[in-house]
């Protein structure tokens, strides 16, 4: 586990890191499975991860040491954070495309101070508002030059499509926030347990009544997908979500999830490593403007 100074933002930090890996994994994983049957699985796959991590470091395969007050607050924050905020984001894209959603998503942070305000009874300095927004700024720049196709944000976009990401932001902000507040002096793994559980039963209730757990049988035979799925699910529902836990246990919700917003930007290097695709000026400028406003949660 993290420890010294600042480990909760060096965790938020790692937190970006896991999740750009399973970003790029993902996104071939559900191209070729489809993202309802990746969204449990991965589930699935990171609680197998996590159990026997758990067993390793705790010599519990379950929480099953867990108060019921944990149980109940870590609950809905997987159905809330898992479930409906990842429904809602996945259909989104659909709607107004991932790169308007990315846009709408950067609203998490500001989002998560707000509800860890109101739940949690946290205040952030002046400081730490003028670096989310320099982080803000820097990630739009970043995501509205990808790829150089000159998109415009515009009143065109569907009303449905904002409010699904829109959706999908509330819901990752408020399941970070019930998350910590569920979490108390728990152990951050076996929270995350708890919170994949919860969202295991509320994708199997949807996939049941969508009929579509014969999709879920070819998937597992598909062998390049699963690979890329279980890469994913190592790093993100294992490590990542793990570790976001860790970070909003040790410093603010809001500052977390600030930190945890770099993926978009995180990603520009592999995206032109792996990819071959060519980084533009605003895009290095979005970066170097993130990192300043990272630099000033730290202080």
């Amino acid at each position: 586990m993290i420890t010294g100074n600042y480990p909760g933002e060096f965790a938020a930090l790692l937190t970006a890191v896991f999740w750009t890996v399973t970003a790029i994994a993902f996104e071939s994983a559900s191209r070729r499975l489809g993202s309802l049957q990746v969204n449990l699985l991965r589930l699935i796959i990171g609680f197998i991860f996590l159990s026997i991590y758990t067993l390793i470091r705790r010599h519990y395969f379950l929480p099953l040491d867990a108060s019921p007050e944990n149980w109940i607050w870590l609950t809905l924050s997987g159905l809330v954070g898992f479930v409906f905020g990842d429904l809602f984001l996945f259909k989104s894209y659909t709607i107004i495309g991932s790169r308007f959603a990315m846009l709408i998503m950067t609203l998490v942070p500001p989002i998560t101070a707000f509800f860890s305000w109101i739940i949690l009874g946290e205040r952030l300095k002046l400081l730490h508002y003028a670096g989310m927004l320099l982080t803000f700024t820097g990630i739009f720049i970043a995501i509205f030059n990808r790829n150089g196709s000159g998109e415009k944000l515009s009143l065109k976009l569907k009303p449905l499509g904002i409010l699904y990401a829109f959706g999908g932001a509330v819901g990752q902000a408020l399941g970070l926030v019930l998350s910590k507040f569920g979490m108390a002096d728990y152990d951050p793994f076996a929270a995350t347990q708890i919170r994949i559980l919860a969202g295991i039963a509320g994708f199997g209730v949807l996939i049941s009544i969508m009929g579509r757990w014969n999709r879920i049988m070819t998937s597992l035979i598909d062998v390049r997908g699963m690979k890329s799925l279980t890469l994913g699910a190592f790093f993100g529902p294992f490590l990542g979500v793990s570790f976001s836990l860790v970070a909003v246990k040790y410093t603010h919700a809001g500052i977390a999830s600030t930190i945890m917003a770099l993926v978009p930007i995180m990603i520009i290097l592999p995206a032109v490593v792996f990819y071959k695709e060519k980084v533009t000026l605003p895009e290095i400028a979005g970066a170097f403007i993130s990192v300043a406003g990272v630099a000033l949660l730290f202080i």
